[in-house]
């Protein structure tokens, strides 16, 4: 299988200082929040990449990097053999950007309250030129309402009239409506009841089987990321430190930072017994600790580890990015 999307060392950095006349008076430096920090990862043709860690970690930054919402600090993205972010500002990103679409976080707030659905989802349609005239934009917005299981007379409505799930499934219909090849999924079902997430999970494998979809999905829940992916990347500080095959990386997760996420997921056959907390805090993305940024919440950090940061190096068929995986003190 061919890579359909390939990340080479991505990188976001935002400038948060303060204004210029603060500093000034203050004598303070710039503050600058290094969101992404050099990750790389393969997306194969067909195939849905899970993206998890905590939040504040940098997924949904990647996320709106591979759209084109950010042009990227350092490192570029590659699609199809294409330099996205060059395309992108060309004649010629409107039609890279038909081909990747992107469905958000929160269904209350990335639909317009004050339109119909059937414009919201025609909007693409016009803005890309895919359909002419009044009666092609009808029939395919009824399609695609009828693809993600709503009615095509659901179009007359407007988004307060439907559920969360509902909602989530126009979004789908309209990140279809140009015939994508890759679809980014920010966190779609976390604002979604655990019962509904699952129709919404089952649509998207459908809509994926059916169509031959690529994914990039976001999540922090990892039960999720079970159902849904083939290989999953585990980020940490705007880093991947571990990135593997869906089996792999549940069966015999490498990286201590892996290994704390996995053994906070409630498990049956563990019923009555105290589950493991994911120990310390997220450190203060402004302030990153020196050498590997888990290293004041890691139980095998030694000097090296607080000096030294681990680069991500294949070991075993997994990508991993530990001094103690490399030295084999795990």
């Amino acid at each position: 299988m061919t890579a359909l999307v390939q990340a080479n060392d991505l990188a976001m950095t935002f400038d948060v200082s303060a204004p210029w006349l603060n500093r000034v008076i203050e004598r303070k430096p710039r503050t600058l929040l290094h969101a992404v920090d050099g990750v790389s990862f393969e997306i194969e043709r067909g195939t849905t990449l899970a993206l998890v860690g905590e939040s504040g970690c940098g997924k949904s930054t990647v996320a709106r990097l591979l759209v084109g919402l950010y042009a990227p600090s350092r490192g570029n993205l590659q699609f199809d053999g294409l330099d996205a972010h060059a395309v992108f500002k060309t004649r010629q990103g409107l039609e890279l950007r038909s081909r990747i679409q992107m469905i958000f976080q929160d269904p209350y707030a990335s639909l317009n309250p004050r339109w119909r659905v059937q414009d919201i989802v025609a909007e693409p349609l016009i803005e890309h030129g895919l359909a002419q005239s009044a009666s092609e934009i009808k029939r395919r917005v009824g399609e695609l309402l009828t693809s993600v299981g709503l009615s095509a007379f659901d179009g007359a409505k407007y988004p307060h009239q439907f559920s969360g799930g509902q909602r989530q499934r126009i979004s789908i219909a309209r990140a279809l409506a140009t015939h994508p090849e890759f679809l980014v999924c920010d966190e779609p079902t976390s604002a979604l009841d655990v019962s509904v997430q699952a129709q919404v999970l089952n649509l998207m494998k459908d809509l994926q089987r059916k169509l031959g979809l690529t994914y990039l999905f976001i999540s922090h829940n990892l039960a999720v990321v079970r159902h849904v992916s083939d290989r999953v990347g585990v980020m940490y500080l705007g880093r991947l430190v571990e990135l593997a095959d869906k089996q792999t990386l549940f069966a015999s997760p490498r990286h201590p930072y892996t290994r704390m996420l996995l053994d906070a997921i409630p498990k049956m056959s563990d019923t009555g017994q105290a589950r493991t907390p994911v120990q310390g805090e997220v450190p203060n993305p402004l302030n990153p600790p020196t050498g590997c940024a888990f290293n004041p919440r890691c139980p095998h950090a030694n000097e090296r580890c607080r000096v030294e940061r681990p680069q991500l190096l294949a070991i075993g068929g997994i990508q991993i990015a530990c001094h103690a995986v490399q030295e084999a003190r795990l």
